[in-house]
């Protein structure tokens, strides 16, 4: 695989996993299904979240480990969209 594979496709996230921040809990992406396999991912990601006048949407940065994933969702939609995959860098 190259260094980053520009996916941009819809994906179902069917898990999620909740952690507390500032006193209230975030949620993440736990587990997605994409082309015919299922990834799990730790649970370490990175969420940001985007603005525009009226419309939100929520950039995630997760890893299983060996590969990282960027995905996007769209809360008015309800729609998980992978950005792309890159290899996750090793630990010296």
């Amino acid at each position: 695989m190259a260094m980053q594979q520009t996916i941009n496709r819809r994906v179902n996230v069917n898990a999620l996993y909740f952690k507390k921040a500032r006193g209230s809990f975030r949620s993440f992406p736990k587990r997605m299904e994409y082309d015919g396999q299922e990834y799990t991912f730790q649970e370490s990601g990175l969420q940001m979240l985007i603005q525009r006048g009226q419309d939100v949407v929520k950039l995630f940065e997760m890893t299983d480990g060996d590969q990282r994933y960027k995905l996007r969702f769209n809360p008015n939609e309800h729609e998980w969209t992978l950005l792309n995959i890159s290899r996750a860098p090793r630990a010296i």
